[in-house]
Parts: structure tokens; sequence; C-alpha cells
């Protein structure tokens, strides 16, 4: 009998094994339980919240002080890991580099009176670079710049501290910073600006509209925040639109997306790389 029932077994094993199912698979795999699921959502929540404050971090370009390069509108990720001091643990893993000529930069504010505004332009001077402009060309250490992203829409021919910095002294003195104001005078050296150590100058793509370095001085590096990658979504956006704070305005402007998500959504800009 003991020996029958061997045979049954094996028969039976023999079956599953025909049947692609193993021996042993009697019962049906146990149901995820609440616990279960409140931990392994807990474990992506805490992924992506360091992700987003650590790695990289979402933007809305509000102004067109980078026309054409970055639109009002454009919302952008920024990666936070690639500027930021190096680790001794995470060296060799993560790629650090630092800022270089010409990379477009995610920033604090030099300026005390605006602190903590988050500011997106084009880096043209490099500590120990000598930069001036002739007619709206920029210089860097006695070369002329190729500048083919540069919109020139907008220039006045009579704005002669924007076209002929730092010779031409400032004829508007509502947009100057007064720290800048005083500082300017101390970095010139034979009709250049001398970039200090540790700062860089950074100027908008929109050369007529953009208040930059020329405004408000040097960014010192602790302030980088880090580099945008690559535009996620892109929505026309009135060039108003981020002075209104208001709650009533936000809802509103709210309301706008959610009717006219598709048909004002540039969806051509939507994962366009940043350069």
């Amino acid at each position: 009998m003991a020996q029958k029932e061997n045979t049954v077994e094996r028969n039976g094993a023999q079956t599953q094994a025909r049947a692609g199912r193993p021996a042993d698979e009697t019962a049906e795999k146990p149901k995820e339980t609440t616990v279960e699921f409140l931990a392994s959502l807990a474990a992506v929540l805490v992924t992506g919240l360091f992700i987003i404050t650590f790695i990289v971090q979402a933007f809305e370009i509000p102004s067109s002080s980078m026309e054409n390069t970055l639109l009002i509108g454009d919302h952008v990720f920024v990666n936070r890991v690639q500027f930021a001091p190096k680790t001794n643990w995470a060296g060799p893993l993560l790629p650090y580099r630092d800022v270089h000529f010409q990379d477009i930069v995610v920033f604090l504010h030099p300026d005390p009176q605006q602190a903590g505004i988050y500011v997106v332009k084009r880096i043209i001077g490099l500590p120990g670079d000598r930069i001036h402009l002739r007619n709206g060309v920029v210089y860097r250490n006695g070369v002329a710049l190729n500048e083919p992203y540069i919109d020139h829409d907008g220039e006045r021919p009579d704005d002669a501290y924007r076209l002929n910095f730092p010779s031409v002294p400032p004829s508007d003195f509502d947009n100057l910073s007064a720290n800048w104001m005083v500082d300017l005078p101390t970095y010139i050296q034979g009709g250049d600006l001398v970039v200090p150590p540790g700062h860089y100058f950074a100027m908008g793509d929109h050369r007529a509209v953009s208040l930059d370095s020329r405004y408000w001085g040097f960014i010192p590096k602790e302030n980088i925040i880090g580099r945008p990658m690559f535009i996620y979504w892109s929505f026309e956006t009135p060039e108003d639109q981020y002075t209104k704070t208001s709650w009533g305005d936000r809802l509103m402007f709210l309301g706008k997306v959610v009717i006219h998500f598709f048909d004002e959504t540039r969806w051509k800009r939507t994962l366009q790389v940043v350069r």
C-alpha cells in the first residue's frame, strides 16, 4: 500500500511537472497585506522625495530674459548634484564637475534685496576672466564671442551701459543693485571687468531685456543650485504672470491650465534638452 501511495505521489509530481507547475505548489501565493502595501508606498515616496530634494528639482521659467533658449512657462528639471561640493563617499559614483563657460545655471540671486529668489542665466565669465562689451558684442579675455543663442529683439542703440559695459557709466539706476553700484569700479582694470576667485559673471540670452551680472554683480559659487537638464512641460504663460501672487490670480491661472492644457501646451518643447 505504501508503495502504491508513493507511486501516486510520483505520478502526481510528473503530471504537475508536465503542466509546468512545481511539484510542491499546492496553494495560491498569499496576497499583499495592507501593512506591506503601505510599507512599499512609503519606500516609493521616500525615494521620490530624496531624488526631488537632493538630485533633481523642478523649476518654472518666469521671465523672458533667456529667450529663445528658455521661454516663459517652460518647466525644467535641474540637476542639483553636478555642481555640488564633492563628497568622499560618493565622489567616484556621481558626475561632479566645475561650472564651465557658457553653462546655463540656476542660482540664488546674489543681491541681498532679492534674497531667496531663484534665477537662471548663462555663464559668460569664469574666475580670472576679463569681460567687456562693445556695441553689444561680448569680449572674453580680448576675444569676441560667437553667441548664436542670443536674442537681439528689442535692442536700443541708445542703451550705452547695456551695450558697452563696463566702460560707460550706468544711466538707469532703478535696475542697478545698490551694492553693485559701489563695488563695480573696484573690479575694472584697463576697461575690462575682472571676475574674482570663487565667482562667476552671467548674462541672459535675451540681452536687450536681461537684468544680469551687469546690474547686480557676480554670482558666488555657493549660490549656484544646478544646471537645467531638459524641459518636461511648456505652457503658454503671460509675461507678467509671475508678479501675480494672490490666491485669486493663482486660481484663475490654474483654471486656464485645466481648460487649455491641450491647446496651449507647447508640445514640441517637451523633453527638449537645455543647451
